[in-house]
């Protein structure tokens, strides 16, 4: 890649990006002009061209480019309506006292500031022309910037987060779907992919910084303290009631609004902030203080903000829906509140506020079944389809009857998966199926909106041991050592049904130690410890 005649080599992609859109009409904070109401949107194919270009143009890797755009937008520019932080389009370019990424983009590119915060394509051309000031500023040969890894540290930086551990927290997740790998089906992004590669990041400064301090109002959760001009210290409840718990949608990423929320000049906050893509907890505030985030219900409440954005179902995932869930009946429960719709509101539903969060999307039915039950209630739905016209057979073959057939985007609950039939579809192949619960039958996975051939957390059809667990209060986590995500906990014995063992991190109890650990077909790995008859490996149970 190089760096020369860098305006002149977007000049074909941006113009084709603004093809038949009305001239800029408006105000951006500190312009000339004001935003239109609504963003052009460019079909997948032109995106895609946008990425290619920028990454050329400004020496920044493509994968890099796309990658920190989903973390930040899931690929959305949200019809240029900036982020609470003040961030805009799929980059989330920000304008705020702390934070001045959008003016950099303006400068570095040349292009006027409304452009790079609505079109895509020069938002995009924006964000690279950032990255690509800061790798001169580390000093990264052409050498050196041919490998992800080396941007590890000019990601952090370009998040402005409010301190080391929250930058990594940010640089993580985008170098998570980096190594995972991504293919974008719907939304404006639909078609554009990142192939999974191998990535050890150099981490430099960020190394030792990490948000590993329990929190003290719910253990399983993280505790980054948000500024303390953000909220007010009190007593409650000893000074105020807590009667409501208030659901939110951050209208921008887990990362950034942990940052956000740690922004003195932000004067907003949330008691606990939660990512989408595993669940994950973070506590700002302590309940017995008050945090702002609904205005006139401050005192009285309890808030917990979920990453994504209202227009975006695809951020409201399941493990995002049961790790709140958790959180919630906890709170209900150790507060005395009751356990129902009066008392569990959205942010929408409180008086004096001009909130629309957590949105039409937020599957309220869904979402109360898991507060009000026990256990480990099983999912209404785990995964979306896309694409129309999609087949549901009785096997996985491409030659099986036709069961049903699903009109368009559809949310299924998958029972298991198996390998059957390669299919060829959307520009890739895959022999993975899914059985569909309620179809009574199986789909390709292409048409599942995973970036996964093979889907997380389902089973493997006729696979699996049923085990039974023991303890009380036994953490489930993300993967099978001590200092990964808590999923959820089970509060006492439980049946499951365990899909392999894995040799993880040693736990030691009452002077003895076992490494191994169990893969739950509901999610998550639990400490052989806590599995009845194992010694200690489960009987019979194949290794991960």
């Amino acid at each position: 890649m190089g760096k020369t005649a860098r305006l002149p080599r977007m000049t074909a992609v941006l113009a084709a990006a603004a093809a038949g859109v009305i001239a800029f009409s408006g105000m951006l904070p500190g312009t000339a002009a004001p935003l239109p109401p609504q963003a052009p949107v460019i079909p997948g194919a032109e995106l895609a061209k946008a990425f290619a270009a920028a990454a050329d143009q400004y020496d920044v890797p493509r994968d890099l480019l796309v990658a920190l755009g989903y973390a930040e937008s899931h690929l959305d520019g949200h019809n240029g309506k900036p982020s609470q932080a003040g961030g805009y389009g799929m980059m989330h370019l920000v304008s705020n006292p702390t934070n001045r990424t959008l003016s950099e983009a303006t400068k570095l590119t040349g292009l006027p500031t409304e452009r790079v915060a609505k079109e895509s394509a020069a938002n995009i051309a924006g964000a690279a022309a950032v990255l690509d000031s800061y790798a001169d500023q580390a000093g990264l040969t052409e050498a050196q910037r041919d490998d992800v890894d080396n941007w590890y540290q000019l990601v952090a930086k370009y998040s402005h987060s409010a301190d080391l551990a929250t930058g990594r927290l940010y640089a993580d997740e985008v170098f998570r779907l980096i190594g995972a790998g991504l293919k974008v089906k719907s939304g404006e992004g639909a078609g554009i992919t990142v192939s999974p590669t191998k990535v050890a990041p150099v981490r430099g400064k960020y190394a030792g910084s990490t948000m590993g301090a329990m929190a003290v109002d719910y253990p399983s959760a993280i505790w980054s303290a948000a500024s303390t001009s953000n909220y007010q210290v009190a007593n409650r409840p000893t000074s105020n009631v807590i009667d409501r718990i208030v659901v939110h949608t951050t209208q921008g990423s887990y990362a950034g609004t942990i940052s956000w929320f740690k922004n003195p000049s932000s004067q907003v906050s949330a008691h606990y902030v939660i990512r989408s893509s595993d669940g994950q907890i973070t506590q700002m505030v302590r309940e017995k203080d008050i945090a702002w985030h609904v205005r006139s219900a401050n005192s009285r409440s309890i808030g917990i903000e979920h990453e994504g954005w209202v227009n975006d179902p695809s951020w409201y995932t399941d493990a995002m829906y049961r790790a709140s869930a958790a959180l919630t009946k906890n709170i209900a429960e150790r507060r005395g509140i009751p356990k129902d719709r009066t008392h569990i509101v959205g942010h929408s539903e409180v008086p004096n506020n001009d909130h629309t969060d957590p949105g039409p999307n937020w599957n309220w039915t869904y979402y109360m079944s898991l507060v009000n039950g026990g256990g480990d209630p099983e999912p209404e739905y785990n995964f979306t389809t896309y694409g129309s016209g999609v087949n549901v057979r009785s096997d996985a073959k491409v030659t099986a009857s036709i069961v049903t057939t699903l009109p368009g985007p559809t949310r299924v609950f998958v029972v298991c998966q198996k390998e059957g039939d390669p299919v060829t579809a959307e520009g890739t192949t895959n022999k993975w199926w899914s059985k569909l619960r309620d179809q009574n039958g199986y789909m390709t996975n292409i048409y599942i909106d995973h970036p996964d051939a093979q889907l997380p957390g389902v089973s493997v059809c006729g696979a699996g041991q049923t085990i039974n667990t023991t303890g009380t209060n036994v953490n489930v986590r993300s993967e099978p050592t001590t200092a990964s995500t808590v999923l959820r906990v089970l509060p006492g014995p439980t049946t499951q049904v365990a899909l392999c063992q894995a040799a993880g991190q040693s736990v030691t109890i009452n002077g003895v130690a076992n490494s191994w650990w169990a893969k739950l077909q509901a999610g998550g790995y639990v400490s052989n410890h806590y599995v009845s008859g194992a010694s200690p490996k489960v009987a019979g149970l194949a290794d991960c």
